[in-house]
């Protein structure tokens, strides 16, 4: 048997934790929105970034709220406007899977900031 590559090991809707930016001082949430045929073919992925969710702070506009449905510990928010590239290697650990109610947000979400409304 032919052990897994990278590319193998994550597939779309997953959360995994990355240094998005090279400058960053921690690793962070982010959730792969590359679809898996694509995954399998390169070596980086398209993310959604996400934040600690902090007490009292609204989601936005463009914004989609996960937690531990999707394998998360905290809340956490994640940015649907922004799709920075990230390589598979970098990433260090798979956290777990955004729910079916949640993706069907994300890709309202998604749309409704392409569409700039």
């Amino acid at each position: 048997m032919t052990p897994p590559t990278p590319q193998s090991l994550f597939r779309q809707w997953d959360i995994v934790r990355v240094r998005v930016n090279p400058t960053d001082r921690d690793q962070h949430f982010v959730v792969i929105i590359t679809p898996d045929a694509a995954i399998a073919r390169r070596g980086r992925v398209n993310v959604l970034h996400g934040t600690t969710r902090r007490p009292a702070e609204k989601i936005v506009l463009g914004e989609v709220l996960l937690d531990e449905a999707d394998g998360l510990e905290c809340q956490t928010i994640v940015d649907c406007a922004f799709f920075p590239v990230v390589q598979l290697a970098q990433i260090t650990a798979r956290i777990g899977s955004v729910t079916y109610e949640r993706r069907q947000a994300i890709l309202r979400t998604i749309g409704a900031c392409l569409r700039g409304s």
